[in-house]
């Protein structure tokens, strides 16, 4: 194997446990190496520390697959990592009311770049890094002995791929190919997944505790839900009975979607407004109507991808934030999320503040939200801790 030779004092980070090496510790480069191919890590005094997948594009050079050196990388490693992720979500995989949860959790689960959702009879994968892509044949042939399912289907069509210099892939991998729109059961709601088109693997599996938490203080209100998807925080409160439903979402054809999933779970079409259009106009336009809400729920697109967005991306959240406010009547209740890794909590709880004084108004956290439990984020990497989320009283 190639062996990757780290610089004086670099190797810090590592004996903390964490995943990544980016090219600026790397002191040089013994041996070739072609792009996905195990290297031996080697610290500034000559020990091997670790070993991990190359990466010769990207930014992060190596991503460790194993600290432990007497471990080779190969399917023993792999049959142990994906054991040890699926048995974590143990509770979720027995829960008659779930059928879509996350098994693999990427850098977190110990697979970097490789992510794996179930969906039903159905596995939705992505894989990420080039490590992952080396080792798919593998990782495959694993999950159909240890998940039973009817099919495996790649979604490697994320934008991450490029900057680790592979081109987006998918299709199935393994068994039948998934149904255009498939229900499945989470709580007491049943979504139509869109396996093959649609966001991420499918669906927004994260915030699957947020959608129950919106369900929990939806009953009697008038909901606006922006960003709405294909209606997921909508359904919910429209189940648990809410008054009114808004959905605001720029796609027609996932609020075509949204439409379904009402008549899915047959509740009162006639209590779901479904508006196709930019959230950011449409919320001026509310707040010139003074037209009132009793709860709204923010889940926008990640504003900000590199650090330079940053500040374009506060202005972003701090205006919904401010409108939201301006549009909820006293005491009314705001969900406010940002999946910007980038963006942190303490950052993220200033801009909802601010647009909240801007909007004349004063709020109270009563709660934080995150990413769902089969999302868990290793302690030894915080970048896995990506989806923050507000729950505020706005007086």
């Amino acid at each position: 194997m190639a062996q990757i030779r780290l610089k004086k004092g670099r190797e810090k980070s590592l004996k903390r446990l964490h995943p990544w090496i980016f090219s600026g510790a790397i002191e040089s480069v013994e041996g070739q190496a072609q792009p996905g191919e195990t290297v031996d890590i080697i610290d500034s005094h000559g020990r091997l520390i670790a070993f991990g997948a190359w990466s010769p594009i990207s930014q992060i050079r190596v991503r460790v697959w194993t600290f432990d050196v007497h471990h080779d990388v190969d399917q023993a490693l792999f049959r142990k990592l994906l054991q040890r992720a699926i048995a974590g979500r143990k509770s979720l995989l027995e829960a008659p009311d779930q059928e879509a949860r996350r098994l693999v959790n990427a850098e977190s689960d110990g697979l970097p770049g490789i992510i794996v959702d179930q969906y039903g009879e159905f596995l939705s994968c992505q894989f990420l890094s080039t490590g992952g892509e080396f080792w798919k044949e593998v990782i495959v042939s694993l999950l159909r002995e240890l998940v039973p399912c009817k099919g495996i289907y790649e979604r490697s069509d994320s934008d991450a791929r490029t900057k680790e210099g592979l081109e987006s892939s998918t299709g199935v991998l393994w068994g039948e190919e998934p149904p255009l729109l498939m229900p499945i059961q989470e709580g007491p709601c049943r979504y139509l997944i869109d396996i093959k088109n649609g966001h991420k693997t499918g669906y927004y599996l994260d915030q699957r505790e947020s959608r129950a938490e919106v369900a929990r203080l939806s009953a009697g209100k008038d909901v606006l839900n922006c960003f709405a998807y294909t209606g997921g925080f909508g359904l919910a409160a429209l189940q648990a009975g809410a008054r009114s439903v808004t959905n605001i979402e720029a796609s027609g054809a996932a609020l075509e979607v949204a439409h379904r999933n009402v008549e899915l779970n047959e509740l009162d079409a006639n209590r779901a407004e479904q508006i196709e259009g930019d959230v950011f106009k449409v919320l001026r336009k509310f707040r010139d109507e003074g037209r009132l809400f009793d709860l709204i729920v923010l889940d926008p697109p990640k504003f900000a991808e590199s650090k330079g967005q940053i500040e374009k991306a506060c202005r972003g959240y701090k205006d919904i934030n401010l409108l939201a406010c301006k549009l909820l009547r006293p005491e009314g209740l705001l969900f406010t999320f940002s999946c910007s890794g980038l963006m942190t909590a303490d950052l993220f709880q200033k801009i909802v503040s601010d647009g909240a004084l801007d909007a004349g108004r004063r709020g109270q956290i009563l709660k934080r939200l995150g990413q769902a439990q089969d999302h868990p984020t290793a302690l030894e990497f915080p970048e896995g801790t990506y989806l923050k989320g507000l729950v505020c009283r706005i007086a």
